[in-house]
């Protein structure tokens, strides 16, 4: 894992970015968190940056068009499918047919609901993480 690969964070409440921020650096992880409160600035970023992304996370349920219609928006473009960054749903509350649909019908790495507190969510960032920080994939740019 290149150590200056941004995470991105697709997520509208700003209390739970700071959180998840702020586990990032305690977890010892030097990437910068990108964040984004609407699914739309984060597409646009995906579009325009040059930078490799390490990976997203994107919570299902946000303002204008969902997670799951952001993550099939990106599957639908070539460029951006063709970067493979890894792409985790993180969000508060689970529902098994959004998990249906976001493993049927796209290409996630992982569907994951927040913890209950501070130390269940780093337990879960930390797992996410360590095993995107080993994993071979095309967007890996270490081997």
């Amino acid at each position: 894992m290149n150590k200056t690969s941004p995470i991105v964070l697709v997520e509208d409440d700003a209390d739970d970015k700071e959180v998840f921020e702020d586990i990032v650096k305690e977890l010892g992880y030097e990437n910068p968190v990108v964040w984004f409160d609407t699914t739309l600035k984060a597409y646009d970023y995906l579009k325009s940056t040059k930078d490799p992304v390490f990976i997203i996370f994107s919570d299902i349920n946000m303002p204008y068009e969902s997670g799951l219609e952001f993550k099939c928006r990106i599957d639908s473009d070539d460029y951006l499918r063709k970067k493979s960054i890894p792409f985790v749903f993180y969000s508060t509350t689970v529902n098994q047919k959004a998990v249906n649909e976001a493993y049927i019908k796209m290409t996630i790495q992982g569907f994951f609901q927040k913890g209950d507190d501070y130390k269940d969510m780093k337990e879960l960032i930390s797992i996410i993480l360590k095993y995107w920080t080993y994993c071979h994939h095309p967007n890996a740019s270490e081997y």
